[in-house]
């Protein structure tokens, strides 16, 4: 059986993890001193709003430099109902969780810390587990990578059920690279939040776009000479056999004093429209002084959204680096277009948030599943703001159009890429908030009213395994339930020659 690192560092950690001890042998002290405040946790639970059907949220106390906890307990508790847990680390056994959380729907837990050093015990203030009615989608899938100054092609998509800690590997292109021949993976999507309806993207050696729908499964060569570049990011039609990505001449640099180590940019990109059918595809557009990128449909498959920069080229060098030189300049703009889902015709584009005007850069723009707020990463310039330390979160209504930061849910350090539930009450986004070198993901709630709670970081059953494991998630995407299709079988269909696809003026019906 195919294990992933991260499956192996989880063995790991719960073969090593001492001092825990069952939930039921565990008793709250009867003597402690009083604490004023509430404790200092990781990952930092305090006061956040979950879904019922989340994972059991451990954690561990922070602790300050020389100091050392000797003992905890914890206890979460709702009404007469309690569990309680102690040891190095507060980890809920999952039957108990489980009834816990169903009783505190639309109410919240009680969560009472107790520490002891030495013979003494101390118990902080209470703080308080919200639990919403509203589920949360029971996958998530992202792709692992280490920090691009490490390494760049030992990659993995994995998949997470967010009711339990259980995560399998999708595909890992090291099952189709060699000592001389690598493969890069990126950029899986789903049609609807289907997992039986997907595509991601193999680079370099044996690459190729893998489609999977309804159980047919192909490798598609989009390489064209009518088009940019094979495609790149993709947005799937809601229903549709109908993909649009954005093709990009892609390039990394490394900053030598800059506070972001890597920036990654395009030094061209279009937009295209692929059908999975008849394996056509067409330029929708490909103006010479704009790079389009980033699409997105609106839920009602009516609307297609992206980003665009104009960005005139000089000509007195070349473009990869005019566009190295120039790199602050680029500034994109978020933009829409409609669609005749019946003539599968585009019409002109419109503006919808003019992001240069606030000299910064819009990109990544997803709309909620009923098709009222837009959510968007914002930076200083350039479309890759997983590397800019000052790229938040913004969320724009689009029945006022006014747009805000997304305070409620931003940070110090990097937000990033983002995806909404199917409900539209939850979203997963990316973050460098705990030490501005890894993304790890980060669930919040959201509000018919567009506010957010407090996120929380993806829980695991070691509360200790993020600061761990060191990769990045990246592209974090919902998931009615899990990839069923085997890594090795997406390899096998990876060494086969891709179909071609032909290129045509305009889509047909």
């Amino acid at each position: 059986m195919h294990k992933s690192v991260s499956s192996i560092l989880r063995l790991f950690l719960a073969l090593t993890t001492v001092g825990l001890m069952a939930c039921h042998h565990i008793q709250v002290p009867e003597k402690f001193a009083e604490v004023n405040a509430k404790p200092h946790i990781y990952p930092d639970y305090v006061d956040v709003t979950i879904p019922i059907n989340i994972a059991p949220l451990t954690f561990q106390l922070e602790q300050k430099a020389g100091t050392a906890t000797e003992e905890m307990v914890a206890r979460y508790s709702c009404g007469d109902n309690e569990v309680v847990c102690g040891g190095e680390k507060a980890q809920p056994d999952f039957d108990e969780w489980k009834q816990l959380v169903a009783l505190a729907a639309g109410k919240s837990i009680q969560v009472d810390v107790y520490e002891r050093t030495g013979e003494e015990w101390k118990h902080y203030m209470p703080f308080k587990i919200h639990v919403s009615q509203d589920s949360i989608d029971p996958y998530v899938s992202y792709r692992i990578i280490a920090p691009s100054y490490v390494t760049y092609e030992e990659l993995t998509i994995n998949q997470r059920c967010l009711e339990n800690y259980d995560e399998q590997v999708i595909y890992d292109n090291m099952l189709c690279s060699t000592e001389t021949d690598g493969q890069c993976i990126n950029c899986h999507n789903y049609q609807q939040y289907n997992p039986g309806r997907m595509q991601f993207h193999a680079r370099q050696n044996m690459g190729g776009t893998v489609i999977v729908y309804d159980g047919e499964m192909k490798k598609i060569n989009m390489k064209n000479d009518s088009i940019l570049s094979a495609g790149v990011y993709p947005a799937w039609h809601p229903w549709l056999k109908l993909i649009v990505y954005s093709t990009d001449k892609t390039s990394q640099v490394f900053h030598t004093r800059d506070l972001n180590k890597i920036e990654v940019f395009d030094a061209g990109s279009d937009l295209i429209a692929f059908d999975v059918d008849k394996c056509e595809v067409t330029n929708i557009q490909n103006a010479d002084d704009e790079m389009e990128v980033f699409p997105c449909w609106a839920p009602d498959g009516k609307m297609l959204y992206y980003c665009s920069a104009h960005f005139a080229y000089q000509d007195t060098i070349p473009k990869e680096l005019e566009t190295i030189h120039r790199a602050k300049e680029i500034k994109y703009n978020i933009y829409r277009m409609t669609f005749n889902p019946e003539t599968r015709e585009f019409g002109p584009r419109e503006l919808v948030f003019n992001a240069d005007s606030l000299d910064k850069s819009a990109t990544l723009p997803r709309v909620s599943p009923d098709g009222r707020y837009l959510l968007f990463t914002l930076g200083a310039y350039g479309c890759f703001h997983i590397w800019h330390r000052d790229a938040d979160l913004w969320m724009l209504d689009l029945q006022t159009r006014q747009a805000r930061p997304f305070e409620e849910i931003n940070s110090d350090n990097t937000e990033s890429y983002h995806s909404w539930s199917s409900n539209g009450k939850w979203v997963i986004f990316s973050s460098r908030r705990d030490d501005g070198g890894f993304t790890r993901p980060f669930i919040a709630h959201v509000g018919s009213d567009g506010k957010a709670q407090k996120p929380f970081e993806m829980p695991q059953a070691d509360p200790n395994y993020h600061r761990m494991f060191l990769k990045s998630y990246n592209i974090p995407e919902f998931m009615s339930g899990p990839v069923t299709v085997s890594p090795q079988s997406f390899a096998d269909l990876l060494k086969q020659d891709g179909i071609p696809v032909k290129y045509v003026d305009r889509l047909s019906k």
